[in-house]
């Protein structure tokens, strides 16, 4: 087939999927009994089972991979408890939102008596300050939470929050689960599969619902109009999973990309590139993320990535896709071969924790504004040394209040250009002995 064709192939594969919403969406359970997987913890008599169903639920994070249920639980539960349900994405959230949460929470829990669930999708990706507005109204009772994560709790939400929930593990959805989603999905789309290929899309979901059902709804609008899908048709839709762009994916991918470049791999690092823009992802993002790792993981030791990165993120705005895709692979194949160090964000991160947990000391007389009518009467400026009368360029005197003097920020490392930066500093660090 032409690459003409290829493209009128997939519009109409694009247009044939969003003509409705998608299975996964329209095959949501509603009751726990509609849930399939996670016996251990949903099946009669199992623990969160019971307190759903008594709606005595207390704060929980719900831990598993994606595609395992999370997100559907608490849509569950929403359906059950008598409690209000607000749903907030720790992506989108900010402060100011889980305020305003809590602060309707107080309200409705003090005039009427009800409490409220909150369920915080991606709460790992809330930081400590956010975490934190969560913690007292938790802790009182005004709020209860339901946090949903792929990563490991223990590492990823605040140890006091964490030790106001109970963690339940959902783990991958097992073969006969996946097999049991793939036909009520075949049932909704009125739709037949053979064996083989249902077995195919089980074997290759990896215990992800959410990805089965994608496969399985890209591979019935392929069977055409007698809906019956072959083994061609589920590998083929597998190899066109990237249509359906989910959330999560979508994090996982861009991980994966940043990692690949800190990881001096230009070959993955174009491949998830490739990935990303061939499902539709918006250039600036990328484009910012390589302005943003420029800086943190090549930093010093090749200043020249973030005038590339900034230049190919310039480009997206100035050319635009397609075309922009060329410069995008430039800055990538750049910043992939570039030499790294971490030693200038990893100083900045340094310097903030004594900022932080240090006292905040008073700028010492001689660095102190001298400009001004009286300044001088005050001390201001008195023994400061210009470095551009000392013929080396500098001079050694104290830059900082007392309580942070001496403190090392930033150590060079030996890669690239900051190998003579260091040679710099210690030789400096010799004349000023």
């Amino acid at each position: 087939m032409s690459a003409k064709g290829d493209d009128l192939f997939g519009a109409a594969l694009q247009e044939r999927l969003a003509a409705q919403a998608p299975l996964a969406a329209r095959l949501r359970p509603h009751t726990l009994d509609d849930m399939v997987g996670q016996e251990h913890l949903l099946a009669p008599g199992q623990p969160l089972r019971t307190l759903i169903e008594a709606d005595t639920l207390s704060s929980v994070v719900l831990w598993g991979p994606p595609g395992t249920g999370k997100t559907t639980l608490a849509r569950v539960i929403a359906n059950v408890t008598s409690k209000a349900f607000e749903t907030k994405s720790a992506v989108s959230a900010g402060v100011k939102d889980v305020r305003e949460v809590t602060e309707a929470a107080r309200r409705r829990l003090g005039e009427h008596g009800q409490g409220t669930i909150l369920f915080l999708d991606e709460v790992h990706r809330f930081n400590k300050a956010q975490q934190d507005v969560l913690l007292p109204w938790v802790e009182e009772g005004v709020l209860v939470l339901i946090g949903a994560t792929t990563e490991n709790p223990y590492f990823e939400v605040n140890a006091p929050l964490l030790s106001r929930s109970t963690v339940f593990r959902l783990e991958p959805l097992h073969a006969d689960a996946v097999r049991e989603l793939l036909r009520r999905g075949l049932e909704a789309e009125k739709a037949t599969a053979t064996d083989e290929a249902l077995d195919h899309l089980v074997d290759r979901a990896d215990g992800d619902a959410r990805a089965a059902l994608n496969a399985l709804e890209v591979a019935v609008a392929l069977a055409g109009d007698d809906r019956h899908v072959e083994l061609a048709h589920a590998e083929a839709a597998l190899s066109a999973r990237a249509i359906r762009y989910e959330r999560d994916e979508h994090y996982d991918i861009i991980s994966a990309f940043i990692k690949s470049l800190r990881g001096s791999d230009p070959d993955a690092a174009l491949y998830w590139l490739a990935r990303m823009l061939e499902a539709g992802e918006d250039a600036r993002y990328i484009a910012r993320r390589m302005v943003i790792l420029a800086s943190e993981d090549v930093g010093m030791a090749d200043s020249m990535a973030l005038v590339v990165a900034d230049a190919a993120a310039r480009a997206v705005e100035f050319v635009g896709l397609p075309e922009a895709q060329l410069n995008l692979a430039h800055a990538v194949v750049y910043l992939a071969t570039a030499p790294k160090s971490n030693r200038a964000a990893a100083a900045l991160w340094r310097a903030q924790g004594d900022v932080k947990e240090r006292p905040a000391g008073a700028v010492p007389k001689h660095l102190r504004d001298a400009s001004y009518y009286s300044a001088r009467k005050l001390g201001h400026g008195k023994g400061y040394e210009y470095p551009h009368d000392d013929p080396r360029g500098w001079v050694p005197q104290e830059y900082r209040p007392p309580e942070v003097a001496g403190r090392v920020y930033y150590e060079p490392c030996e890669h690239g250009a900051e190998r003579e930066i260091a040679e710099r500093l210690r030789e400096r660090d010799k004349g000023d002995n």
